[in-house]
């Protein structure tokens, strides 16, 4: 195999051993036909040299990787769905496939979804939709691009099978889908063990996570030890929530199994993002009471972080764990106010205070009911762009009182450095947007025609954000 030099594996989850995951064979799918490559993301593991054929090799037949996890291993978890405990969740179409460093020598999972049943897969066939790996690619090809810390769709390979579906037309088409992550852990896998009352794995999963994610949380004594790991995830989770709020993303499932302990946003189903500010916004048709409605979001991080806090009281008293959670709020909204700011390419000097920017600027967005993407890219820059805010369809708004505190605040801050691409992107005549029509419109003509052509255009035009906003590498900064 073609692997580049700075390939590095690992089998570090292995080392957690039995009662943690179950190794499971993946599916032997009839077709793999590439539609999706990420090699900007394969380059820093070492994995952009294989060729098309390894590739599918690799991430379709699901051929060891060398040096790495020689079987696929499918985790186990608990989790609240919706608020209710469920503990008959586990890896149902997934596995962790394998892990390796990227050449900051940072650990990074591989992992899987449609790849097959497993022992936990509760009658469902292991199977992931076409049109369910299209929207994770688009999703989180979009979220990178604003600055969201989210798993990277890796590899989307069509696997010739018919599906079927009660919540779109059936018989459909399948994929497999690989993404890279920084962990799998999550939530839920504490969740399982407090429910099992296994104290014994419940440390050695906290000294796991700890020594391999968080080493700055060792601490000699163990209570001490579980709640600085309790603030770290506290504060990389607000930081996430924060970054979705500010993207206008719209998760829809945060169930406490789709929360992990490093903060990256991952799994998605049935995502959205705003057409206009709009706090009661909800992403799944499932969602009857608007329990993850966009508004909601921080608030609901919270409820599964206390969850997590649950888990770890054999560990730490009730006290010292409430202690730890009650510091949430404060760093939620640090990180929005900070993540607004990115998003305007302001920047904050030494003492410079960003909260009332942020609020002025979301009362605006809520009285104004603008395109939420719209006013980021007319003002993006603060008031060095005013000339291009003048050319705006919605200049006239943007002219009225309504804005003038928006537009005195932003002119306290210094603009960012602009990336050399940046011109071509502002210099057009709209933003890139992902709202759902977009996102059914480019999988019609896949569906009907098997036209790609809109799905490649739509990639491009997110890069070329990507590449102009410049806020891709603080995502995980």
């Amino acid at each position: 195999m073609a692997y580049a030099p700075h390939y590095d594996p690992s089998v570090r989850h292995s080392t957690l051993g039995e009662g943690f995951f179950d190794v499971v064979e993946p599916a032997d799918f009839p077709r793999h036909t590439i539609r999706y490559r990420n090699d900007r993301a394969a380059g820093p593991v070492g994995l952009a040299t294989l060729s098309d054929a390894e590739w599918i090799e690799h991430f379709a037949r699901f051929t060891p990787l060398e040096g790495s996890l020689a079987q696929p291993l499918a985790l186990r978890y608990h989790g609240h769905q919706f608020r209710q405990y469920n503990p008959d969740l586990g890896d149902g179409r997934g596995f962790l496939f394998a892990q390796l460093h990227d050449d900051t020598g940072r650990l990074l999972d591989l992992g899987t979804k449609g790849s097959g049943q497993t022992p936990w897969s509760r009658q469902g066939d292991g199977r992931l939709t076409l049109k369910g790996g299209v929207r994770e690619v688009l999703a989180t090809e979009m979220l990178e691009a604003l600055g969201v810390n989210t798993s990277r769709s890796f590899s989307l390979i069509e696997t010739g099978e018919a599906l079927m579906r009660g919540d779109e037309p059936s018989p459909t088409r399948s994929s497999v889908l690989v993404r890279l992550s920084h962990s799998h852990i999550r939530i839920g896998t504490f969740q399982r063990l407090a429910y099992l009352q296994d104290k014994e794995k419940l440390v050695k999963l906290l000294d796991y996570a700890v020594a391999t994610y968080m080493p700055d949380c060792e601490r000699p004594d163990q209570a001490a030890k579980a709640l600085a790991f309790l603030e770290t995830v506290c504060r990389q989770v607000a930081r996430t929530g924060a970054q979705w709020m500010a993207a206008g993303f719209v998760h829809g499932v945060l169930n406490t199994d789709n929360i992990n302990i490093t903060g990256e946003s991952f799994d998605y189903g049935p995502w959205r993002f705003l057409p206009v500010l709009d706090p009661s916004f909800t992403a799944a048709y499932f969602d009857q009471t608007g329990l993850y409605a966009f508004g909601r979001q921080p608030e609901t991080l919270f409820w599964n972080l206390a969850r997590l806090a649950e888990c770890l009281l054999p560990l730490v008293g009730q006290p010292e764990l409430e202690r730890v959670l009650s510091d949430f709020p404060d760093m939620y909204r640090r990180a929005f106010d900070r993540q607004l700011l990115a998003r305007l390419g302001l920047v904050a000097t030494d003492g410079q205070c960003d909260r009332d920017l942020a609020e002025a600027f979301w009362r605006f967005l809520a009285a104004s009911a603008l395109p939420f993407e719209r006013v980021f890219f007319d003002w993006h820059g603060g008031e060095a762009s005013a000339a291009r805010a003048e050319r705006s369809p919605h200049a006239d708004i943007y002219a009225g009182a309504e804005f003038s505190e928006v537009r005195r605040l932003m002119a306290q801050f210094a603009t960012r450095s602009v990336p050399d691409a940046a011109s071509d992107y502002f210099d057009g005549s709209a933003p890139c947007t992902m709202l759902v029509d977009e996102v059914e419109r480019i999988w019609s003509f896949i569906d009907e025609n098997d036209d790609w052509t809109a799905f490649h255009e739509k990639c491009s035009q997110i890069a070329a954000m990507r590449k102009a906003l410049g806020l891709e590498g603080e995502a995980l900064g």
